[in-house]
């Protein structure tokens, strides 16, 4: 199958021949045609499956033909891609920018931390694609600077992720201000029971494009995971990154304060490090991205706010420095690696308790995650080690009450 098979215009085809495709993923293969049959649109695939080239090509297709039947340029905002985080937000942006270069379709993106004055500037010139975040979208309908009246194409992308952030009243709210009479299309990774209901409300009669079991993970990525006493995350973490062969590492923590103290340490141990999270600035949020796409920063620290936006060509490696509490959360961070039919390693580092947070994770995906034994940091063997080599090598390690049967536990896994 090729893109030329989808009844694809000419300049569609071409734009994507400028970026190299051919031949479309399962997700574009299966969600093309339904949206260019202007069907409402359930779509349920893992993070990397190329879901934004599934919606925002037919949707700029469709916007082309209807001006060519009106012979003018609208330049109104009568499609609206709604996303959870600005990172996100900006990707979409350069799909659209890249895939419809050779159509006339004005879009811009909005989002919060910034300014919005250009925004606003922007969208009085006129705009017919609008990608937004669910914060700044609000703020600008009510200062009467947005009118949803003329929608007729609406994508709810990452639904699941709106409901990890707390936006679904947001988006509840948006969604009442949309016409009746419009094309939906919905996309997520997973489909937990609130977003199955959210799908009954807003969706007509919709096909179900699902191209792998919801929460499952990519084939191709190679999962692993340390067992590590906390205190020994540091160490272990510049251990193997010692090791040159790992070309780039997307490293998550959970606590934003985290992310920056990662940051330093590694910075100070001679590995070119920046970190991205809500705190930092929109601006230093960007320059840092772009530096980790550009190789010149081996090694990106990010909070799981940021997970969803970053989309990264031959990323090598994902680390969970800390394990998420929510699983699903884990199939979202080890997806920014196996991505469009690339290799890829998670290597998740487990300590006594995080293990909960890895059982939840393995229910959710339906395997088992590989144990690395042996590693010079492994909790299940270090109290073995002769005194003087505890005294050398793990200097901050004291036997704690209870510590036998925690190792014995961790030994039943190991």
């Amino acid at each position: 199958m090729s893109f030329n098979n989808l009844q694809l215009i000419e300049p569609v085809l071409q734009a994507l021949g400028k970026e190299g495709y051919t031949h479309p993923t399962p997700i574009q293969e299966k969600a093309i045609p339904v949206i260019l049959q202007k069907r409402d649109l359930l779509g349920c695939a893992q993070t990397g499956t190329g879901k934004t080239a599934a919606f925002v090509i037919p949707i700029l297709q469709l916007m082309y033909e209807q001006m060519q039947q009106t012979n003018q340029p609208q330049h109104r905002i009568s499609a609206l891609i709604l996303t959870p985080t600005r990172e996100l937000a900006i990707q979409i942006g350069e799909s659209i920018k890249a895939y419809g270069r050779f159509l006339p379709q004005r879009h811009h993106v909005i989002y919060g931390g910034v300014s919005q004055h250009t925004q606003v500037h922007a969208i009085r010139r006129g705009v017919d694609i609008l990608v937004a975040t669910p914060g700044r979208l609000l703020d600008l309908m009510q200062q009467g600077h947005i009118s949803l009246k003329d929608i007729q194409y609406f994508v709810l992308d990452e639904a699941d992720r709106m409901l990890d952030m707390g936006f679904v009243q947001d988006v509840k709210r948006i969604i009442a201000r949309l016409p009746a009479k419009r094309q939906t299309l919905f996309f997520s990774a997973t489909m937990p029971n609130e977003i199955k209901q959210l799908t009954t409300i807003i969706l007509t009669n919709p096909v179900k494009v699902e191209v792998t079991p919801p929460a499952s993970t990519v084939d191709l990525i190679q999962q692993s995971v340390y067992f590590v006493e906390k205190q020994n995350k540091q160490a272990l973490l510049i251990h193997l990154l010692q090791d040159k062969s790992i070309e780039n590492v997307l490293l998550f923590t959970q606590m934003k304060h985290a992310a920056d103290k990662l940051a330093r340490l590694l910075n100070n141990s001679g590995i070119r490090t920046e970190a991205i999270h809500g705190n930092k600035a929109q601006n230093a949020r960007q320059a840092a991205l772009e530096n980790f796409k550009n190789k010149r920063t081996r090694v990106l620290v990010a909070t799981d706010i940021a997970a969803r936006g970053i989309d990264i060509d031959d990323l090598t490696h994902v680390i969970n420095y800390e394990l998420p509490n929510v699983p699903e959360t884990y199939v979202h961070r080890i997806g920014r690696t196996g991505r469009a039919g690339a290799s890829g390693m998670a290597i998740s580092f487990c300590d006594w308790g995080e293990k909960i947070f890895l059982s939840d994770i393995e229910k959710l995906i339906k395997k088992t995650i590989p144990v690395v034994k042996s590693h010079m940091y492994d909790v299940t063997m270090m109290h073995n080690l002769p005194v003087q080599q505890n005294n050398s090598t793990f200097s901050n390690q004291r036997r704690k009450p209870g510590m036998g049967k925690r190792n014995r536990a961790f030994s039943q896994r190991a």
